[in-house]
């Protein structure tokens, strides 16, 4: 029996980035300059270039990001907007920030991410706006929901934290609504060697907003003109996401590999594979399904390979959210109840893949073995 994962769901050390990494931690250190300084600024003109955005505004984090986003945007107390409910929870968490409240739409049981109808009948006189969470790397159904959102005057806010680089049909996420928010937290597909997040908008005027506002609503030093918050990415984390944005398009090739190994792979495997609907996908994770999942974990774990649970709880359940308005999301709740994530990273190797797929193969024989 394997005492420790042999395949560890992720590598979250620097490798061949490693070099670039430190030089740019040296020469912010060597400047001294680290709030608001040269490395930030340098880091939203590539990001933007990267995303297909004009601008992007550096932040503390994602959630920050969509918080701040909403708030430039004019949303705030007695507003409802409309969000997914299987997610990481700081998607609905950043709509409160904004003194927003979340109404969650189910979701589509093939993408994972929201279904178009459930957000068209979940609109009342206080929707104004939609919070499209691009889960796992997927995009969600971007042309549809821009429809409903243009039929009833909706502003779109894309939760992209999940999906560095991803394409809705061609088109760059994050640049299809008003704004899009990234998260850089150390494990996304560009990630910082700590918390950080950006904003990406074509928007002039609200990119200028959301720079005032995340600092402090200032116009300039000691004149703050507006309620502003303090949320700033600093010029360490930027200088070190400068060092390994150039590595990001051939680290999503790699994950989109990998992933059409596993999907090849785990043909005729006892686990659902949620199917790609848009060749824009980015695979920041890959989920499989499985009513036997807790078995199904152990036995992977058994045999050195670590997997996770992305998510456990649906958003509308945790306690946190008690206060926002009921939600009936089957498809949610079922989906929480079954789905786990296989271990998927650039530095993972065609053999470390076809070692997972078997093992998940072998899960049916052990389970009609009775192990």
């Amino acid at each position: 029996m394997t005492t420790a994962p042999a395949i560890p769901f992720m590598h979250l050390t620097p490798g061949a980035d490693a070099g670039a990494i430190r030089d740019a931690i040296d020469r912010v250190i060597a400047r001294g300059w680290f709030i608001l300084g040269p490395e930030l600024a340098a880091f939203e003109a590539e990001f933007a270039s990267a995303s297909g955005a004009a601008h992007a505004v550096g932040v503390g984090t994602g959630t920050d990001a969509i918080a701040l986003a909403l708030r430039a945007l004019g949303i705030g107390p007695g507003d409802e907007v409309i969000t997914a409910p299987l997610s990481a929870a700081y998607s609905a968490l950043a709509i409160m920030m904004a003194g927003a409240t979340p109404v969650f739409a189910d979701i589509d049981l093939d993408r994972l991410t929201l279904d178009p109808s459930q957000v068209d009948a979940a609109v009342t006189p206080r929707t104004v706006a939609i919070l499209p969470v691009h889960l796992y790397g997927q995009p969600a159904d971007m042309t549809t929901i821009q429809a409903i959102a243009t039929r009833h005057n909706l502003v779109i806010v894309e939760d992209a934290c999940q999906a560095h680089l991803a394409m809705s049909e061609g088109r760059p996420v994050g640049t299809i609504g008003a704004a899009g928010a990234f998260s850089f937290y150390p494990t996304k597909n560009l990630g910082a060697l700590g918390d950080a997040g950006a904003i990406i908008t074509n928007d002039a005027a609200l990119a200028e907003k959301l720079k005032r506002l995340r600092n402090g609503g200032q116009t300039d030093r000691y004149h703050h003109v507006e309620f502003g918050v303090n949320t700033r990415l600093d010029d360490m984390q930027a200088a070190i996401l400068r060092a390994r944005l150039p590595l990001l398009p051939g680290w999503t090739t790699r994950r989109r590999e990998i992933a059409g190994r596993y999907r090849a792979a785990l043909a005729g495997a006892p686990v659902i594979v949620p199917p790609e609907r848009d060749p824009g996908h980015v695979y920041h994770l890959f989920p499989v399904r499985s009513a036997r999942r807790a078995q199904a974990q152990a036995h992977l774990r058994r045999l050195g390979i670590e997997t996770l649970i992305h998510y456990p709880v649906p958003i509308p359940r945790q306690p946190a959210l008690a206060g926002a308005p009921a939600a009936v999301c089957p498809n949610a709740d079922q989906v929480c109840g079954d789905v786990f994530s296989l271990p998927l990273h650039p530095a993972l190797t065609d053999a470390e893949v076809d070692r997972v797929a078997d093992a998940v193969h072998r899960f049916s024989a052990a389970d009609a073995d009775g192990r």
